[in-house]
């Protein structure tokens, strides 16, 4: 009688690898003294702050499109609701005001989202925002190599969010 064939293992990972290592980059930009270790001359800092105010505009701009998605879908908010506060704690801890209304108030769609309108389906808004998370942990791990060390690693904690973000945004919506 021959054994049945073991079960086949995804090559992706696990949701629970991916929030462990998300939490994982969030205590190590805890991690570091109070004092800003970047040994930065003045030419630097200014390139870090224009990093950072990048990364700020970055987020408010994929707050937005949090914002455009609930708007059109409001069912998807239970989903949504704790992936957009998330992106609002970014968008501040980057400086910026993380105010933009949320959709799940009586806002209106025109003013919360951006320019472009959310994909009729919920899971072609689902993939958008997947893809607008990934899109942006991908050019934020690129941007680290030439960040101060501080920043770096609030920008590293961030972009791992990201990706564990774009992974349960495709995973929901299988």
């Amino acid at each position: 009688m021959p054994f049945p064939s073991p079960p086949r293992t995804l090559a992706r990972p696990r949701r629970r690898s991916l929030l462990v290592s998300a939490a994982g980059a969030a205590l190590l930009t805890g991690c570091s003294s109070g004092a800003d270790d970047s040994g930065t001359t003045g030419g630097s800092e200014s390139a870090a702050e224009h990093a950072r105010a990048r990364a700020a505009s970055d987020s408010e701009t994929l707050l937005r499109h949090y914002d455009t998605v609930l708007a059109a879908h409001p069912t998807l908010a239970p989903r949504l609701d704790p992936l957009r506060a998330e992106v609002v704690r970014h968008t501040t801890a980057f400086g910026g005001t993380g105010s933009t209304p949320s959709a799940t108030t009586t806002a209106s769609p025109s003013t919360t989202a951006s320019s472009t309108a959310a994909p009729a389906t919920e899971g072609d808004a689902l993939a958008g925002l997947a893809a607008a998370e990934r899109s942006l942990a991908d050019r934020r791990a690129k941007a680290l190599l030439d960040l101060p060390s501080e920043l770096a690693r609030l920008l590293a904690s961030v972009a791992a969010a990201g990706a564990a973000h774009a992974y349960l945004l495709t995973e929901s919506a299988k």
